[in-house]
């Protein structure tokens, strides 16, 4: 998809958040439409359906967390969430409601570029996971449970794989703690020390400097993503 093909709908009630978005996303050629309510933003997104939407939790109108509740219901938009320092318990329900990512305020221009970009991949990929993934010297054959790194096998447990293989699905997305834990243990909930444990392990076995991890990210507070 050509980005001067896509079309991002901005939803925040500061005009000068919106004034910026939009001169940086009309530079990078993106089609822009906005909104400073959740009810504009409703309206607009049945008119003209946007590609991506950057949402800010904090509307005059309703929460944003109940928007993307209310979006999510009827549409598979990826949707970036633009959210203040602090703000971590409403980082992971917002994630944990469907948002692709999230953003902090301030944000940089190259930030925000990557993960709406990781946010379209992503949503492309998930209407036909690839069965291989590849990352430099790392090859996972989700197919086959077949790990290499170099072209030599790496031997996982049966729950390192199953934490590898969710994040390899959602490559480029952060998953949170309650994600992992649904997806690999069928719970909403767990030992978050035994999680990040895993985490440490595959890092040992994957990442060429485990103490700095540029494959399996931590998201402090919220979870983990694996570099899209």
């Amino acid at each position: 998809m050509a980005s001067s093909q896509i079309t991002v709908l901005i939803v925040d009630d500061e005009a000068p958040i919106r004034r910026f978005l939009r001169a940086t996303l009309n530079v990078n050629d993106y089609r822009t439409l906005e909104a400073e309510t959740a009810a504009e933003a409703l309206r607009l997104m049945r008119h003209v359906p946007p590609d991506l939407v950057l949402l800010d939790l904090g509307l005059p109108d309703k929460d944003g967390l109940d928007l993307i509740r209310e979006i999510r219901a009827a549409n598979p938009v990826p949707i970036v969430v633009l959210s203040s320092r602090g703000e971590e318990a409403a980082k992971v329900t917002a994630l944990d409601l469907g948002a692709d990512d999230y953003v902090t305020k301030p944000f940089g221009t190259d930030e925000l570029m990557a993960r709406m970009r990781a946010a379209l991949r992503h949503r492309l990929a998930s209407r036909g996971a690839e069965p291989i993934f590849s990352a430099g010297p790392l090859k996972v054959d989700l197919s086959r449970h077949l790990v290499t790194r170099d072209g030599v096998e790496v031997k996982l447990s049966p729950k390192e794989f199953a934490i590898l293989k969710e994040l390899i699905v959602h490559a480029g997305k952060v998953l949170t703690h309650r994600h992992l834990f649904r997806a690999v243990w069928g719970q909403d909930d767990g030992d978050q020390t035994s999680l990040r444990v895993f985490i440490r392990q595959l890092r040992v076995k994957l990442e060429a400097d485990p103490a700095r991890p540029s494959l399996l990210l931590t998201e402090p507070g919220v979870g983990y993503r694996l570099a899209g």
